[in-house]
């Protein structure tokens, strides 16, 4: 049966190496939306073969490490949110943690913060928690043997795959920035020095061998034996602060969603250090007075509306959240209907609210990466799956492990680093989220799932750092407030705003000229950008399943 699939996997057509097209199709069991075709397959042929949305998702998540370097990986982390036909709602935190010899002051040198410590080189890694999410999941929920589900990724690396030609642009782009690193400059360049090529072979042999060993041994297989050695010994020669004990003791959490609910859905999304969950239902919350489709999708006065909602959600975001096994976090009052009521009490649809005049909420008693990568699964007995996953930013710290083929993560930028100063997206962090040993940094992803009369609806998340929350949010709107399908939910155009820096982002040509107009009269400050990647899956009353992949990237749906 390997051989079977991995010989379906290398014919799949080079037309399709670049995406499929971008209509809505039907399918009537299982069906995987993904950033990435080969990985797709894989989901889709784990489900034709008995497998169960959270096999086909540990399937996706080890092929993606393979085919999807910039993203896709077993190096960082990630989130994973799983509604079963049976009712059970969970969500499963595989953030990666602080070292233990990880300080608060880590990044400043001759008492100045240096940014570029916690977004390239060794120093910008936190512990890694994709093996051990994908382990813990596997062995609750799926129904088939880890050394079964990995093995579609085992050949992908093992035999090769064809490059895209936007992976091959990806992989030639840093290639300057992967020659400073041997394992990088081994991994992720020719031999040669020529520049990669769409169509090209790509073959990763290291990586083969370390997914061998967590086929054999599990988590063990990554955390101890040879995989550790060979991380703990890039730190050691990098001066990197990742230890045994750190491999060791690494452990994901099994967390209970924020449930949102807005009109007859009920939205299941990750919970903190997510903070997606926490702004998704704020805005909705803070939306909910107004009569959304007569305002008219888009039209000057809902995009001023949203992005209003969203400067304030994103300033208590600042403030507030992190790891809350570090930080006592005020989750229900911020999820309280009469405070995100109250937030919206300057609120004039004529004006702004300059985010300099407005600061976090009180209460009566008291850039992150484009890089990241979301897929959405549903199988035939209505079990969903939503898992978001990254680097950070893209091929994360553009360290790879020599001897074992993979990149480490930059996620330690996702910290206040230094409290109070922008990371590279442009977010403000505050105490919550400072720097200690053995805490998870807080992230934009958000992993959601929406039910409906108990029936799963939709299955959404996005890529895009802080600009995951908002196009998750809108994605949903256009389907529960627009009527949209799913295809044309995910191509819409999107806004953006995030409190700070004080500018609302639109997509090119996402706005009309005379919308501008009205929005720059009410004091809005414009700038174009695309904003995020997501993949959705939307479930009809009657049971038919149909995918939105983004047309920003290379998405691919596999169904049956």
């Amino acid at each position: 049966m390997t051989r079977f699939l991995f010989l379906l996997l290398f014919l799949i057509p080079t037309s399709l190496l670049n995406g499929q097209s971008r209509s809505t199709q039907v399918y009537d069991n299982g069906l995987v939306v993904s950033a990435e075709v080969y990985a797709s397959e894989v989901g889709k042929q784990i489900l034709q073969q008995g497998g169960n949305a959270v096999d086909a998702a540990v399937a996706v998540q080890f092929a993606l490490a393979v085919t999807l370097p910039r993203a896709g990986n077993i190096g960082g982390g990630g989130f994973m949110v799983i509604q079963l036909a049976d009712g059970t709602s969970t969500t499963l935190d595989f953030r990666e943690k602080a070292p233990q010899r990880a300080s608060r002051n880590m990044y400043v040198r001759n008492g100045e913060f240096d940014p570029e410590l916690s977004w390239e080189g060794i120093l910008a890694s936190g512990v890694p928690g994709t093996v051990d999410g994908m382990v813990t999941a596997l062995e609750r929920y799926g129904r088939m043997p880890l050394e079964l589900v990995i093995q579609p990724a085992i050949d992908l690396a093992q035999n090769g795959y064809y490059l895209s030609y936007t992976q091959a642009q990806e992989l030639n782009s840093r290639f300057n920035t992967f020659s400073k690193y041997e394992g990088s400059k081994k991994y992720f360049t020719k031999e040669d020095g020529t520049p990669f090529k769409e169509g090209d072979l790509f073959i990763q042999k290291d990586l083969s061998e370390v997914l061998e060993q967590i086929a054999r041994y599990g988590r063990d297989g990554f955390y101890s034996g040879s995989v550790a050695d060979a991380i703990v010994q890039q730190m050691r020669e990098m001066g990197g602060l990742i230890s045994y004990s750190d491999l060791r003791n690494y452990s994901s959490k099994w967390r209970e969603p924020v449930k949102a609910r807005f009109q007859d859905y009920e939205l299941s999304i990750m919970p903190p250090p997510s903070s997606g969950s926490i702004a998704v239902y704020q805005i909705l919350d803070m939306m909910d007075d107004y009569a959304l489709s007569e305002l008219g999708h888009n039209s000057a006065d809902y995009v001023h509306l949203m992005a209003e909602s969203m400067r304030r959600a994103f300033a208590d975001r600042s403030f507030y959240l992190g790891d809350p096994d570090f930080n006592d976090i005020p989750k229900q009052d911020l999820l309280d209907p009469k405070y995100n009521h109250a937030r919206m009490i300057d609120f004039s649809m004529d004006t702004i609210t300059h985010s300099s005049a407005l600061s976090h909420g009180e209460f009566s008693n008291n850039y992150e990466s484009d890089e990241t990568t979301h897929f959405s699964i549903i199988d035939r007995d209505g079990n969903a799956v939503a898992v978001t996953t990254t680097l950070n930013g893209s091929f994360g710290s553009k360290v790879a492990v020599n001897g074992a083929g993979f990149l480490l993560n930059n996620e330690m930028d996702d910290f206040s680093a230094q409290p109070g100063e922008p990371n590279a997206y442009g977010l403000i962090g505050g105490e919550a989220n400072s720097i200690e040993p053995g805490k998870r940094m807080l992230s934009s992803m958000t992993p959601t799932i929406v039910t409906k009369d108990g029936k799963v609806r939709m299955i959404l998340g996005a890529a895009g750092g802080p600009r995951i929350i908002t196009a998750t949010l809108q994605n949903f709107l256009n389907i529960a407030v627009f009527g949209m399908n799913a295809q044309e939910a995910i191509a819409a155009n999107r806004v953006h705003h995030q409190w700070l820096p004080d500018i609302l982002f639109y997509e090119n040509y996402g706005l009309s000229p005379d919308t501008i107009r009205l929005l720059e009269q009410k004091g809005h400050q414009l700038r174009t950008m695309s904003i995020a990647r997501g993949h959705l899956i939307y479930i009809d009353p009657d049971g038919k399943k149909s995918s939105g992949v983004d047309p920003r990237g290379d998405g691919h749906a596999a169904g049956f």
